[in-house]
């Protein structure tokens, strides 16, 4: 991801004010978003190199000099110019709503359990909560013929509301299982994935239908969300800049949607994302674990692509980038050779990051990693999505197909249709992007909540290995690193072929033990399911019917 050094210093600025310490789940709770650290844009505008060096004395001395070497690129006029944070989406709110769930009736309902004793049906906190729900018409868009519904999550207590699109089984909805489906960024739609990869149509040119026979609805019922907010139809009067937060947003969705729908509470749950969503799976899981009492019958987590574990996976950029994955290098021996020597300094700066859990330490581990094993690549123009070509559209993260999908969304008789309350639809949010990175989330060790998550449910690591961004090297590597009771039988386990039924040769390799499944999955970039459909949706339904761990 190319970091505008401007945007860096503010960034260096805003963290002055956030010293401390950030450990995972732990102080996330309890920060301010970046803006609120200002009275006002001229105050930041004016202050960021005074509070950068007021602050050097809480860093190391390596995140100090990245800090040095970031602050000579930029003279401190570049914050006299615009304004470094987005203003909230322009709304209208509706009134036309099938149904509304209010968190505090929910929050108020009791049972007893077997031994008599009483407590509250499920728990976390939900009284700020509610969810709007309007059931889609489905010959109105042609998306699918289905039962839909889409609405928002209103957390009317920090003015916070999610976009969410629902879509029954093409099967057997009474029994077949519901998946939530989340992209990454962070900041970009869940409605990518929708059109793009895994959801019942795609849109063409003519920003028109086009059917997908391999939808992954085809045996499960589908939740599309767009998260955080101010994101794809998501909006709010703040912000949220850090994984944690937009994990108890999550659990407060579901929690009231399957109390709406409890026709589909009974069935197995299961979470499913890429990219980004490696840091926000484990959360969200964890948080959902974390409920004794709850209404969402988690079964497994599947992360496709993802950035989990910084300091293993950024360790694998340069074989990646230098023909060790599988395809031709994409740089020459002298730049691979300038990354090779950039990655000790890479390491060190994630260990710090990893040890300490502060702003101060993971944002210049972000930044410096990011140029020194993103940056060489990223110059070729070569596709950091797809090794295998150059980005051929910029404008829309090298995929045309994302300007179709925009412009689709943005037409008032489709907001219309899905009860959408903000004035137009974006795909990715760059605002949120940076506020995740400047909160110190991008390099956060979420890998560390998997442990606990193998104790009760099964998890799948998949990764396309034709990805540069997150690529497969790096899943496979990290899987093998997680210390976990299971290791050893995990990184000793036979590499199995994946086949379709009665194929000759195979799509990829799996290898699993325990409650742990990594996947290799063949000519495919970091969105599997678009560039592999038929093969991402048998590996999933075989996932779903628990081929490769024991199903209750």
């Amino acid at each position: 991801m190319r970091i505008a050094a401007s945007t860096v210093l503010l960034g260096a600025a805003s963290a002055s004010f956030h010293q401390q310490a950030q450990h995972v789940l732990s102080n996330f709770d309890n920060m301010k978003p970046i803006s609120e650290s200002f009275d006002s844009l001229g105050d930041m505008a004016s202050a960021p190199l005074e509070a950068l060096e007021k602050a050097f004395g809480t860093m190391s001395a390596e995140a100090k000099a990245v800090w040095e070497e970031i602050k000579l690129l930029v003279p401190e006029s570049a914050f006299k110019q615009g304004s470094w944070f987005s203003k909230p989406k322009p709304h209208t709110r509706r009134q036309d709503w099938d149904h509304v769930v209010k968190g505090a009736d929910v929050q108020k309902l009791w049972v007893q359990d077997a031994d008599g004793q009483s407590h509250r049906k499920v728990g976390g906190r939900l009284e700020s909560y509610d969810l709007r729900v309007k059931a889609v018409d489905p010959s109105v868009l042609g998306i699918d013929t289905v039962k839909q519904y889409s609405g928002y999550l209103d957390d009317n207590e920090n003015d916070k509301h999610l976009f969410y699109w629902f879509f029954e089984s093409r099967n057997d909805p009474e029994n077949d299982p519901v998946i939530l489906w989340l992209n990454g960024g962070p900041g970009c739609s869940s409605l990518t994935g929708l059109f793009l990869e895994l959801g019942p149509s795609s849109i063409n040119k003519k920003l028109q239908p086009v059917n997908n026979p391999f939808s992954w609805n085809n045996n499960a019922s589908v939740i599309f969300l767009d998260q955080p907010v101010n994101v794809g139809y998501s909006y709010s009067g703040g912000s949220v800049s850090n994984t944690v937060a937009a994990g108890k947003d999550v659990y407060a969705l579901l929690t009231l949607f399957f109390h709406q729908f409890p026709q589909y509470a009974k069935q197995d749950f299961h979470i499913a994302g890429e990219s980004y969503a490696g840091h926000y799976i484990p959360v969200f899981a964890s948080e959902i674990l974390s409920h004794k009492d709850r209404n969402i019958n988690l079964k497994s987590i599947l992360i496709g692509n993802g950035l989990t574990d910084g300091l293993t996976q950024y360790q694998y950029f340069r074989p990646m980038a230098c023909g060790e994955g599988g395809y031709p290098a994409v740089l020459s021996e002298s730049e691979c050779a300038s990354m090779d020597r950039a990655l000790p300094r890479c390491t060190s700066l994630i260990e710090s990051c990893y040890q300490s859990g502060s702003v101060w330490s993971c944002v210049p581990a972000s930044i410096y990693c990011n140029n020194a094993l993103i940056g060489p690549y990223q110059r070729t123009g070569q596709n950091v999505y797809d090794i295998r070509g150059k980005c051929e559209d910029s404008s829309n993260l090298c995929y045309s197909g994302l300007g179709y999908i925009s412009d689709y969304l943005n037409q008032q008789s489709v907001m219309d249709a899905l009860g959408a309350e903000v004035s137009g639809y974006e795909s990715c949010n760059f605002d949120i992007n940076r506020n995740f990175l400047f909160q110190g989330d991008w390099m956060q060790p979420f890998h560390r909540l998997v442990p606990g998550i193998l104790e009760e449910i099964p998890v799948l690591i998949y990764a396309g290995d034709a990805d540069y961004i997150c690529n497969w090297l790096g899943n496979r590597a990290w899987t093998e690193a997680l210390e976990w009771p299971g290791q050893k039988a995990f990184n000793k386990a036979e590499v199995k072929d994946l086949k379709l039924a009665g194929a000759s040769e195979e799509y990829g390799k799996v290898k699993s033990s325990g409650n742990f499944t990594f996947m290799q999955i063949y000519q495919a970039g970091h969105m599997v399911p678009m560039d592999q459909p038929e093969n991402s949706l048998d590996f999933l339904n075989r996932w779903l019917n628990g081929e490769w761990f024991a199903k209750e």
